[in-house]
């Protein structure tokens, strides 16, 4: 029988213009927080906008890298590198 309360799974989108090193460093630090934080409970799919333009237009994008927390909870937009963890932390709702 699964637990009464289980941890929420998070879907996660990033993203990317192309190999920059800022864009190697969001997917970089995101994947250290999801692997440290929230091992098999996430999905990210990281989205590069040179190849597929459109999903920029669909989410209205205002900046790069940029990561889309879709579930649990309200969406959340995080624009930069990630690595402000604390910060990171908060937003996704890991940490109060």
């Amino acid at each position: 029988m699964p637990p009464l309360f289980s941890e929420p799974e998070y879907d996660l989108y990033l993203f990317v213009a192309g190999s920059t090193a800022k864009s190697q460093d969001a997917e970089r630090n995101i994947r250290a927080i999801c692997t440290q934080y929230l091992s098999g409970r996430y999905s990210l799919e990281v989205v590069d906008i040179q190849q597929h333009p459109e999903r920029a237009l669909q989410e209205e994008l205002l900046g790069l890298p940029c990561l889309i927390k879709k579930r649990p909870g309200l969406v959340r937009r995080l624009v930069g590198d990630l690595s402000d963890r604390p910060r990171v932390l908060k937003a996704l709702g890991i940490v109060s």
